[in-house]
C-alpha cells in the first residue's frame, strides 16, 4: 500500500486537481484508502455516492439487475455506479453512459479504468437533449446529475421525466438520486413525487442516505 493511500485513513490526500468548462473544480483524492472524484462542494464518484447508488441497486435486487439487458446512466462522472454494476453485480448487459463534461471522463479513464469496461459506451452530450432525441429504450435508467452540489431544475420538470419514462421498457426501473439539504429541496421533491404518482407509477422513497441524499426508485 502506498504512503498516500495509507495516510488517507487519517486525512484526505489530494493528488490531482483540474477544472473544466462545466465544473470549476475537480479533484482526485485518496480518502479512507480509496480514490474518489470530488467537485468543489460534493463527492462526484466513489466514496459516499457509490454507497448511495449501490443501496438503490440492492433495493431492486442484484439478481434482478443482473438479468436486465440494457442500462442508461445519466451523469457518469467517475463511473462508480458502473463499477458497482460490472465488478460487484457481474452485469453484462449493454451500458450507455451520458456525460456532459468530457474532463470527468478523462479522469475516470485515467484513475478508475472506465475505458477498460467492454460493455460500456460513453456519449459526451447533454442528458436532457439525449433523452428527448434517443430512439433506444432501456431496462434500467439511473439519474445522477449534479452541477457541483446543485441539481438542475429540468430534472424535476414534467417534460424530462416523461421523456425518461417513454424510453423505459415495460417492467423497467428508474433510480433517481437527489439531494435534500434544505426546505426548498424538500418541497421540490414533494412536488415531484406528486407528479410521478399522477403518471400511475410505483414510487419508493429512501431518504437520509449518507446524509442528505434521497433516492427515488420508479417502476
Amino acid at each position: 500500500m502506498n504512503f498516500k493511500r495509507l495516510l488517507s485513513y487519517l486525512i484526505p490526500i489530494k493528488i490531482y486537481e483540474t477544472k473544466s468548462d462545466i465544473n470549476k473544480n475537480l479533484e482526485i483524492t485518496w480518502n479512507n484508502g480509496q480514490l474518489v472524484l470530488d467537485s468543489k462542494n460534493t463527492n462526484f464518484s466513489y466514496g459516499n455516492l457509490q454507497k448511495v447508488l449501490r443501496f438503490g441497486l440492492k433495493e431492486i435486487g442484484f439478481e434482478k439487475i443482473k438479468s436486465l439487458d440494457s442500462t442508461l446512466i445519466l451523469g457518469v462522472a467517475g463511473g462508480s455506479v458502473i463499477k458497482t454494476l460490472v465488478n460487484e453485480i457481474g452485469y453484462i448487459g449493454k451500458i450507455a453512459g451520458i456525460e456532459i463534461d468530457a474532463e470527468t471522463i478523462n479522469l475516470a479513464n485515467k484513475y478508475f479504468g472506465l475505458d477498460k469496461i467492454d460493455n460500456l459506451q460513453i456519449i459526451i452530450t447533454d442528458a436532457e437533449k439525449f433523452i428527448a432525441e434517443t430512439k433506444e429504450t432501456y431496462d434500467l435508467i439511473i439519474i445522477d446529475i449534479f452541477e457541483d452540489n446543485i441539481m438542475p431544475d429540468f430534472l424535476f420538470e414534467n417534460t424530462f421525466i416523461s421523456n425518461v419514462l417513454n424510453i423505459l421498457n415495460t417492467n423497467g426501473f428508474v433510480i433517481f438520486n437527489t439531494i435534500v439539504s434544505d426546505n426548498s429541496a424538500q418541497i421540490r421533491n414533494e412536488k415531484f413525487v406528486k407528479l410521478i404518482k399522477s403518471k400511475n407509477r410505483t414510487l419508493q422513497r429512501i431518504p437520509n442516505l449518507e446524509g442528505d441524499n434521497e433516492l427515488l426508485i420508479l417502476n
